[in-house]
């Protein structure tokens, strides 16, 4: 399993269950679609939250949004 998990759940609420299951996060990020992308430090922890989450998991590919402009 990654350590990179998508959710269709809006960012605060999942920076909560992180803190209520005691998950640390290595990056979190809004997706477009209204969605998170959190990051774990490892898979154990990625799979606590995406058992918590259950089908709100989105499997696929989720768009991102650029997080940096590329060269010019």
């Amino acid at each position: 399993m990654s350590r990179a998990i998508n959710i269709n759940a809006p960012q605060d609420h999942v920076i909560a269950l992180c803190a209520k299951r005691k998950v640390p996060i290595s990056a979190i990020e809004s997706l477009p679609s209204g969605g998170t992308r959190v990051v774990m430090n490892n898979a154990d922890d990625t799979a606590i939250v995406a058992k918590a989450y259950g089908s709100k998991v989105i499997t696929g590919i989720a768009p991102r949004t650029p997080t940096r402009m590329g060269r010019m």
